[in-house]
């Protein structure tokens, strides 16, 4: 109904897991309200942030729930708890890394396709229980719990997957999803990836030598593509769910539409307006492209592409053949201001072995047998580990931050 009220939850994963089952599951059929799950481990100011450009109704802690009041020190929010469109269940705060508050609006209707399509496309034995070792805060987290709904099952949410859990049939899950760093250190540790029936991943980058090693280690990998405004993957191997429909525009972007789709961003009717067009296309800001067959290839995010010298360059598409090098681990590719180019190429290495890292020259050789010379890195740092957002995608913030006399 109009003028749903929203209720946010910041209940850790999996102690409060049974409690956020339980309201999502009264947000989809309508017998509670919307529902927006927000991290309690954030700082308390990123929190009243979130509160304050969301406007929920309520505040629900393991200690209760409140009434929300916006602060009077700030600028007066909007009006709470009037403008959910009908049938909005949950509404999800982005997690991207360039600091802009949205969130994400979504339907039951949409979630339910979503998580349908993607269990049929799976083809998910009745009754496999579903492994969440993600946020439950950000949509790949709250998806599982969403199938785990509309399947009836009881999923195993975890706070985070031990390195050195290695029975990984001990849960007693058919499915999982994860993010590219989770399904590497479970193949460091020789993990058991094949308990499962399929492992769908996604939220990053993912480099082929890490798909060959699962699938060698005898896993089901599905890699997946989607975000909080399509009800997270809603592109499976390179394929769109039933349903699901792309295109892309001129500029190369992708455009998505189709049932799984976000009815808007709260309290923020511009930016809705300027992604979702009146026929019902979605316009992301990644950049890609569809090949024979109707298959996706993605080439990397429009608002992350470096401009040097007068010349694009594709992060991501300079990060994977970092990875395919000899002593490289990880790899992230970013832009700094630079004088001369208006920004140079810079690359963030993890390497196999911190006693012996590559070296630039190699890494520039690298990437020059396959790119234009102005894609080869004119900067490098090493550091023991990549950091990421909690979505598992490297935090270009804390990248950028990266001293410059740590540069090779």
């Amino acid at each position: 109904m109009a003028g749903r009220p929203l209720h946010a939850l910041l209940l850790p994963p999996a102690a409060g897991a049974g409690r956020l089952l339980d309201a999502l599951a009264a947000a989809l059929d309508g017998s509670g309200p919307a529902i927006l799950p927000l991290d309690p481990g954030l700082p308390p100011a990123r929190v009243d942030d979130l509160l304050h450009a969301f406007t929920p109704a309520t505040v629900e802690t393991h200690d209760g729930a409140r009434r929300w009041c916006p602060d009077d020190s700030r600028p007066a929010a909007p009006v709470a708890g009037d403008d959910l469109p009908d049938g909005t269940a949950v509404v999800i705060a982005t997690s991207g890394s360039t600091g802009e508050r949205k969130g994400v609006q979504l339907s039951a209707g949409a979630l339910r396709a979503s998580a349908r399509a993607s269990l049929d496309r799976i083809g998910a034995d009745p009754g496999a229980r579903w492994l969440c070792p993600l946020p439950t805060s950000h949509i790949a987290g709250l998806g599982v719990l969403v199938r785990s709904l509309v399947t009836g099952t009881a999923p195993v949410v975890v706070d985070r997957l031990d390195p050195a859990q290695r029975n990984l049939a001990a849960f007693g899950c058919g499915y999982v999803s994860l993010v590219p760093a989770q399904l590497r250190r479970m193949l460091d540790v020789g993990a058991g990836v094949s308990a499962f029936g399929a492992i769908l991943l996604g939220g990053a980058a993912i480099p082929s030598g890490l798909l060959a090693g699962a699938r060698a280690a005898g896993a089901r990998v599905i890699t997946t593509y989607g975000m909080s405004e399509t009800c997270g993957g809603c592109v499976y191997n390179g394929l769109p769910l039933d349903g699901v429909r792309l295109r892309t525009a001129p500029d190369g972007r992708i455009q998505i539409a189709g049932p799984v789709l976000f009815s808007g961003y709260r309290n923020r009717a511009d930016l809705t307006e300027s992604v979702l067009d009146e026929e019902g296309w979605f316009t992301t800001s990644d950049l890609g492209k569809i090949g024979p067959g109707g298959r996706l290839s993605i080439h990397g995010r429009s608002d992350e592409m470096i401009n040097t010298g007068g010349e694009k360059v594709s992060p991501a598409e300079v990060a994977a053949i970092l990875e395919g090098c000899p002593g490289v681990r990880e790899a992230a590719v970013f832009g700094e201001p630079d004088s001369q180019y208006g920004q140079r190429v810079t690359a963030v290495v993890v390497p196999a072995s911190l006693s012996s890292p590559p070296r630039l020259q190699e890494l520039r050789a690298a990437v020059r047998r396959k790119l234009p010379a102005h894609a080869a890195p004119r900067a490098l740092f090493i550091v023991p580990a990549m950091p990421l957002l909690p979505s598992g995608k490297p935090d270009l913030a804390t990248l950028r931050g990266l001293g410059r006399n740590k540069a090779t």
